[in-house]
C-alpha cells in the first residue's frame, strides 16, 4: 500500500488525518505514515474530554472509529484510551488507539511536520490557552496552523496569539469572506470544488492563503496546483 503521487508544483501537501489512506485516520499510526513521508504538514482534530484533557478525534462520537459508541466531552481520557479501533482493512489491532494531544504534537516534531490542529470543541478562552500552553511546551508551537469552522474559535486564538498562522474552514465562498478574514488576519481553508483560478488569485491579492480540503483525485489536485492553490489537503495524494 502507498500513496498516489502528483505534480504538486509549489503547492504543499498536508496529510488529512495523517495518511488516513494507508492507515485508521488520527491515530498515532496514520501520523507516523505522513512523518515518514514527503508531507509538509498533517492535519488532526481535537476535542476537550470530561476530565479537562484534549484527545485527537474528528466525531463527537466514538462509534464510526471504535468499537464503543460514547460522546467524546462526556468521557474521560482513561475511558476513551480503551477504546478498540481498526485498521482500515477492519482487524483490530493493539497498537491503535485515540492519542492525546501531547503524542500528536510529539510525532510531528520528531518527524519536522507542520500541525495542522483543528480545534472541534467549542473551546473556551482558558481552553484555547491551555492547547497553546501544551504545545508550546513541547517546542513545537511555532510549527501549528490552526484551523476552525468554528471562527469563534480562531477569535479567541487571536486574542492571545494575534500572529499565530490560524485558517477558517468553510465550505462555500462567500461575498464576505475574504475581507472578514482580512480583518482578523486568518487564512482560508475551503472545500476544493468551491474554488476557482479567479477566486485563488483574488485571495492572494488580498493576502490571503488558500489550503483546500479534501482532495483525493490526482486530477483535482493538478489542476488545484497549476492554478497556485498554496496547500492541498489529501487523505493519499503526496505530491512529487
Amino acid at each position: 500500500m502507498n500513496t498516489i503521487r502528483f505534480d504538486s508544483q509549489k503547492t504543499l501537501v498536508v496529510g488529512h488525518r495523517g495518511v488516513s489512506g494507508l492507515e485508521c485516520e488520527n491515530t498515532c499510526a496514520s501520523f507516523v505514515a505522513a512523518g515518514n513521508r514527503s508531507y509538509y504538514g498533517i492535519e488532526t482534530d481535537v476535542h476537550y474530554t470530561a476530565d479537562g484533557q484534549y484527545v485527537i478525534i474528528h466525531d463527537d462520537h466514538t462509534g464510526r472509529v471504535a468499537d464503543r459508541d460514547l460522546r467524546v466531552e462526556e468521557t474521560d481520557m482513561a475511558t476513551l484510551r480503551t477504546l478498540k479501533m481498526m485498521d482500515i482493512i477492519g482487524y483490530g489491532r493493539g497498537d491503535l488507539q485515540l492519542p492525546t494531544l501531547q503524542e500528536y504534537v510529539r510525532i510531528c516534531k520528531k518527524y519536522e511536520k507542520v500541525g495542522v490542529l483543528e480545534l472541534k470543541s467549542d473551546f473556551s478562552d482558558a481552553q484555547i490557552a491551555e492547547i497553546t500552553d501544551i504545545i508550546r511546551e513541547i517546542g513545537w508551537l511555532d510549527h501549528i496552523i490552526f484551523i476552525a469552522f468554528g471562527i469563534e474559535n480562531l477569535y479567541k486564538l487571536r486574542k492571545i496569539l494575534p500572529e499565530q498562522p490560524a485558517q477558517f474552514l468553510c465550505c462555500e465562498w462567500t461575498d464576505g469572506l475574504l475581507p472578514n478574514l482580512v480583518k482578523h488576519n486568518l487564512d482560508l481553508d475551503i472545500h476544493f470544488e468551491a474554488l476557482t483560478a479567479e477566486r485563488i488569485r483574488a485571495a492572494h491579492d488580498a493576502g490571503v492563503r488558500v489550503n483546500c480540503w479534501t482532495v483525493d483525485g490526482k486530477a483535482d489536485a493538478e489542476r488545484l496546483a497549476a492554478w497556485g492553490v498554496d496547500y492541498i489537503t489529501s487523505n493519499i495524494l503526496e505530491g512529487k
